[in-house]
């Protein structure tokens, strides 16, 4: 059995597991049971009724949070000429195209946080398949990360855009923003994701679609939240 630390079994005496909280009064909670000594990240992990064996029940796509994430996210861009200066003058972290392969290939190297490719560059991108994959880097029209629009793909991965799919066992994990944010500026951030999920909903779901939404700090127990207060 695992054994929790002091700060956490002090933290979980906040939550009664039995509850399922309204959304303000769960963002007021975690951030009392937040004890860490760093600014914690707050996450929200959601079981959808949908089966990610299915290709027509997958739910995966990005938002721009209101308010960001409190993270500085460094952005690789693989793309060339006139697109490569674009990526630059918005603001990428890197710049380029086969050297980048290489780098990541040979180095082993992954200093960066989000990729965004030009659809012609995908080809060369493709490469890197299993390396990228496996960390959930791969660039995906779905997301955003394939495009033309480079400018415009670094400015929302910039303020704020997250990406979320559905994980093998129907859930959704997404980080929407620091403890030290407040109640008010993470329950916006909270209602956007929501938003954006239910939007989401494949026309193959059946039956309940939200069974189950938590939230959590990095280092904190987890909260649960009505679900029907969601969609009210």
């Amino acid at each position: 059995m695992k054994k929790r630390g002091k700060k956490y079994l002090e933290s979980a005496k906040l939550v009664d597991r039995a509850i399922l909280y309204e959304p303000k009064e769960a963002f007021e909670i975690v951030q009392k049971a937040a004890r860490a000594k760093f600014d914690e990240t707050v996450e929200v992990h959601v079981r959808l009724g949908v089966d990610s064996r299915h290709a027509d029940q997958q739910v995966r796509g990005a938002v721009v949070l209101p308010h960001g994430t409190g993270r500085t996210v460094r952005v690789l861009v693989f793309a060339k000429g006139e697109k490569a200066t674009e990526a630059e003058n918005a603001g990428a972290d890197y710049v380029g195209a086969e050297d980048l392969v290489e780098k990541i290939q040979k180095e082993n190297w992954f200093d960066f946080d989000v990729v965004v490719a030009t659809p012609d560059m995908m080809g060369v991108v493709g490469r890197l398949g299993r390396l990228l994959g496996p960390k959930g880097l791969m660039p995906n029209p779905k997301a955003g990360t394939v495009t033309m629009d480079v400018a415009k793909a670094i400015a929302d991965i910039k303020a704020g855009k997250i990406e979320y799919r559905l994980d093998k066992t129907n859930i959704v994990h997404c980080p929407i923003g620091k403890v030290s944010f407040g109640t008010e500026k993470l329950l916006d951030n909270f209602r956007t994701l929501m938003d954006a999920l239910i939007k989401a909903k494949p026309a193959a779901a059946k039956g309940q679609y939200l069974r189950s939404v938590v939230i959590s700090s990095t280092m904190g127990p987890g909260i649960k939240i009505n679900q029907q207060k969601v969609l009210d």
